[in-house]
C-alpha cells in the first residue's frame, strides 16, 4: 500500500520513539486491564465479607496502578506526537526538495494549486494518521486481546457477547469505509479546485477590477465552495450515523451483560464483582473498537493523500542530472544552438525547428520576431529550464545537458519576461545572484541598472522591505532590481527576456550604455520588442514561426530581410506618429 510505504520510509530514523511508545502503550494498557480484576477483588473479598483491610490494601494498589497507567500513557503521547511531528516534517521537506527539483514541464503538468494543496493539506491528513495511529491505535488490539481474555478469565458463560459485540462492530466500520473512499477522493480534489481559484483570483485581481469582473469570478468561487461543501456534507452525514450505530451496539451489549449477568448471579453461577469486572472489560473492548472505527475513518482520506504525495515524489524529472558531467565549468560563455527543435508536450507541432546560431563573448545578440514566435522558449534552453527534443545547447563547445544545476547558474544569469521578486529586503532579493556579495558589490550592480537613485530615496535604503512578488514596487523598478540580481552574479552568459519593456527609453539607454561597460568581454542575449534597444547589437537574429528567418546587424537585415523590415516600420511609424 502506498500510504504504508511512505510513512515507514519517513518513520525509519525514528524507531527508537516508535518503539517507545508501543513499550509505554503496552504497560499502560496493561494497567487499564488490572484495574476492573482489582475492582472485582474488592467487591467479592471486601465489601461483600466487611474486611476493611483488604479494601485498603487493594485500594493502594489500585491508585498505584493508575499512577503508573497515567504516567505511561503520558509518556507514550508525548513521544508519538514527536514522531509524528517529525514524520509530517521531513514528508514536507522532501515534497519541497522534490518539487524544486523538477523540470518546468512536471511543474506545468502538475499545476501550482495542487502542489500546494499536496504539499500541505495532504501531507497534514497522513500525519495526523500516524499521530492518532501511535497514540490509539498501538493500544486498542491490545485493549481488544487482553480484554477478551480477561473478560474470559471472569466469567466464559458471557463470552457469547463479545463475540456478537465485536463483529458488528466491524461490519459497520467496513461498510462505511466503503462509502467513505471516493467521498475523501472528491474532497482533496475539490480542495484542489479551489485553491486553483482563490490564487487565479488574488495573483490577478487587478486585471478583475480593472474588467469589473468580481461578480463573475465571485461566481466562480461560489461554485467551487459550493462542490467542496456537498461532498463535505456527504462525508458528514456518514459520520453522523457512525456514532449513534456504535452507540447503539454499546448500550444494547450493556444492557445484555446485566439482563444475563443478572440472571447468572442469581442462580449462583457468577459473583457481583464478577459481574462488574465483565462488563467494564466489555465496555473497554467496545470502546477500544471505537477509537479503531475513528481511526478506520481517517485512514480512507490519509490513503487518497498519500497516492498524491507519492504521485509527485515518484515523478522522474525529464531534466536528470548529467550522466556524464563535466568536472570544468565553462569560463568563457561562448552559446551554440546546434539543429535545436524543441516543443511542449501535447503541442501538434514544434515550437522552435532546426534552430542553429553562435553568440561570441563580449558580443551582444539579440532576437526578435512577432509574439509566439519563439523567442522565449529559445531563451530558456540555454540555462536549461528546458531540453531540446532534438540538437543540443552548448556553452564553450560543452553541452548544457552535461552540467550540473551549479554549474549552469555560475555561468549563466536569466532576467525573465515576468520579474520576480520575493518577500524580503532589496539587500536579499539582490543577494540571490551572489549570497557573499557585499554592499558595493550591490550598489555597483544597482548603478549599472539605473537602479541606484530609487533604492537610494527609500527610507532604509538596501534593508528596505519587498512584498512577495515585489507588489509594493513599480514594474520599472522591479524589472531594475532583477537585472540588478543578475549582475551581482557576474555570470558569463546575460539572457535578457524582454526585460526592458517597462522601461522608458531614456533609462533604456543609459541602462544599455552602461550594460555594455559592466558585461566586458561576456556574452549578452537580449530578447526584444523594441527595436531601439536592440538597434546596436552584433547581432540579431530573426525567428518567426519557430524558424530563423534572418541574421545579421541591423543595417543588413533592414536591407535584406523583409520580415525584420516589417518590424522596424511598424515601430517606426508609431514614433513618428507620437
Amino acid at each position: 500500500m502506498v500510504l504504508v510505504s511512505l510513512v515507514l520510509k519517513h518513520a525509519a530514523p525514528y524507531k527508537a520513539w516508535i518503539a517507545a511508545v508501543f513499550v509505554l502503550q503496552l504497560i499502560s494498557t496493561i494497567a487499564s486491564l488490572y484495574l476492573p480484576s482489582l475492582n472485582a477483588q474488592i467487591i467479592d473479598k471486601g465489601v461483600s465479607t466487611g474486611d476493611t483491610d483488604f479494601i485498603w490494601s487493594t485500594g493502594m494498589t489500585m491508585l498505584t496502578v493508575c499512577l503508573v497507567q497515567v504516567a505511561t500513557a503520558i509518556g507514550a503521547i508525548y513521544f508519538g506526537a514527536r514522531t509524528a511531528m517529525a514524520i509530517g516534517r521531513d514528508m514536507r521537506r522532501d515534497f519541497y526538495r522534490k518539487v524544486d527539483s523538477l523540470s518546468a514541464l512536471e511543474l506545468g503538468r502538475f499545476g501550482t494549486a495542487t502542489l500546494i494543496t499536496r504539499g500541505t493539506n495532504d501531507v497534514q491528513q497522513v500525519q495526523m494518521l500516524v499521530l492518532m495511529t501511535l497514540n490509539f491505535m498501538v493500544s486498542t488490539p491490545i485493549m481488544c486481546i487482553g480484554g477478551i481474555i480477561m473478560a474470559l478469565r471472569e466469567d466464559a458463560g458471557l463470552s457469547w457477547l463479545v463475540w456478537v459485540s465485536v463483529p458488528t462492530l466491524f461490519i459497520i466500520v467496513g461498510f462505511l469505509v466503503y462509502l467513505l473512499m471516493p467521498l475523501f477522493r472528491q474532497m482533496q480534489d475539490r480542495i484542489d479546485g479551489i485553491n486553483s481559484v482563490l490564487r487565479e483570483q488574488i495573483v490577478g485581481i487587478r486585471v478583475v477590477r480593472a474588467f469589473v469582473r468580481e461578480p463573475f469570478e465571485s461566481e466562480r468561487y461560489r461554485t467551487s465552495n459550493e462542490n467542496l461543501t456537498r461532498v463535505s456534507v456527504k462525508v458528514g452525514n456518514i459520520f453522523v450515523l457512525m456514532f449513534p450505530v456504535i452507540m447503539m451496539v454499546l448500550h444494547l451489549a450493556t444492557a445484555a451483560v446485566l439482563w444475563f449477568g443478572g440472571h447468572r448471579v442469581d442462580a449462583g453461577d457468577m459473583q457481583i464483582g464478577s459481574l462488574t469486572a465483565f462488563l467494564q472489560y466489555l465496555l473497554q473492548i467496545l470502546m477500544a473498537v471505537m477509537m479503531g472505527v475513528f481511526m478506520v475513518m481517517m485512514i480512507p482520506r490519509a490513503v487518497v493523500c498519500a497516492e498524491r504525495i507519492a504521485d509527485v515524489m515518484g515523478t522522474e524529472s525529464s531534466q536528470a542530472g548529467p550522466s556524464e558531467p563535466t568536472e570544468e565549468t565553462p569560463t568563457h560563455g561562448r552559446v551554440e544552438f546546434r539543429n535545436v527543435t524543441f516543443g511542449y508536450p501535447g503541442a501538434e507541432r514544434p515550437v522552435l525547428d532546426n534552430i542553429s546560431f553562435t553568440a561570441e563573448p563580449g558580443t551582444t545578440t539579440a532576437i526578435v520576431g512577432s509574439t509566439g514566435a519563439g523567442k522565449t522558449s529559445l531563451i530558456n534552453l540555454i540555462p536549461r529550464l528546458y531540453d531540446p527534443q532534438a540538437g543540443e545547447v552548448l556553452i564553450d563547445g560543452v553541452p548544457v545537458s552535461r552540467l550540473t544545476r551549479d554549474q549552469v547558474s555560475s555561468v549563466v544569469g536569466l532576467v525573465s519576461q515576468k520579474p520576480y521578486l520575493f518577500s524580503g529586503t532589496i539587500a536579499s532579493n539582490l543577494r540571490f545572484g551572489r549570497a557573499s556579495a557585499t554592499d558595493d558589490d550591490l550598489w555597483q550592480a544597482l548603478r549599472i541598472a539605473q537602479g541606484e537613485d530609487f533604492v537610494k530615496s527609500k527610507e532604509k535604503g538596501l534593508d528596505d522591505p519587498i512584498a512577495q512578488g515585489g507588489t509594493n514596487v513599480s514594474g520599472g523598478q522591479r524589472q531594475r532590481l532583477c537585472i540588478a540580481r543578475a549582475l551581482v552574479a557576474t555570470p558569463r552568459v546575460y539572457l535578457f527576456d524582454d526585460s526592458f519593456s517597462a522601461l522608458d527609453v531614456a533609462t533604456d539607454a543609459r541602462l544599455r550604455d552602461a550594460l555594455g561597460e559592466a558585461t566586458g568581454d561576456a556574452t549578452v542575449i537580449i530578447v526584444a520588442q523594441r527595436i531601439s534597444t536592440i538597434i546596436g547589437a552584433d547581432q540579431i537574429v530573426v525567428v518567426d514561426d519557430g524558424v530563423i528567418v534572418g541574421r545579421g546587424t541591423h543595417e543588413e537585415l533592414v536591407d535584406g530581410n523583409e520580415t525584420y523590415r516589417q518590424i522596424v516600420e511598424s515601430q517606426l511609424s508609431v514614433e513618428e506618429v507620437a
